[in-house]
């Protein structure tokens, strides 16, 4: 299992995608405030968990679901959507990690 991500390697393609959601989200101007607070949250939220538990390998299973949440987020085109997912997103990647969201 010498070849398994790292937490810290997963969660950063995890926030590289969170921010094309943000982006995308951003181009609802009356949300912008809204969106700017929920992912600076959010993004806090995921960076401590890289900073506890970083260097831990990853399972098979947390890599296939993060991988799949990704893509999921990578399937979206509509800002509202957007900004729908702005807080599943992270809740999903966090539960896969067994942490609490």
């Amino acid at each position: 299992m010498g070849d398994a991500p790292t937490i810290s390697q997963l969660l950063e393609g995890a926030v590289a995608a969170y921010d094309e959601l943000v982006t995308l989200a951003e181009d609802v101007e009356d949300e912008w405030t809204y969106v700017m607070d929920l992912s600076a949250a959010w993004r806090e939220r995921l960076e401590a968990v890289a900073a506890e538990r970083g260097s831990e390998p990853t399972t098979a299973s947390e890599e296939a679901a993060i991988d799949r949440a990704v893509d999921e987020v990578g399937r979206i085109g509509d800002p509202h959507r957007a900004i729908d997912w702005l807080s599943t997103f992270p809740q999903v990647v966090l539960s896969a990690l067994g942490e609490r969201p």
